[in-house]
């Protein structure tokens, strides 16, 4: 196998870190992983600084990026959830890790202590 150019522009690294790596994808990801299925309504409880609009633009995304399921359910009034896909389950492991990593560092990495 071919070993990846991430310089180069259709290295599937950069491109999947790209449309990642906003504000807001990786705490909806997480709140997914641990409310299971969620409606709209508890997915602004559990992140209370995004707003409604950057709320819906993400889940739009991360539904097109096939990293989470939306399900309309037919009833008055009308009921959606949101839930993981498949694959947006097998990237939790990495984001879990990277979550653990911001915490021990971020003291560090924001300057309010010195390297050790």
């Amino acid at each position: 196998m071919r070993e990846l150019d991430i310089n180069f522009p259709t290295c599937p690294v950069r491109n999947i870190l790209s449309r990642m790596s906003d504000k807001w994808s990786l705490l909806v990801l997480r709140a997914l992983q641990k409310g299971g299925v969620m409606r709209y309504k508890d997915l602004r409880n559990a992140i209370p600084d995004i707003s409604q609009k950057m709320l819906s633009s993400t889940l739009k995304r991360l539904e097109e990026d096939c990293l989470i399921n939306r399900e309309m359910h037919k009833e008055i009034p009308p009921r959606v959830e949101y839930s993981l896909t498949e694959t947006g389950k097998e990237l939790m492991p990495a984001l879990v890790m990277m979550i653990e990593w911001a915490r021990e560092h971020f003291d560090v990495i924001t300057g309010q202590q010195s390297m050790p």
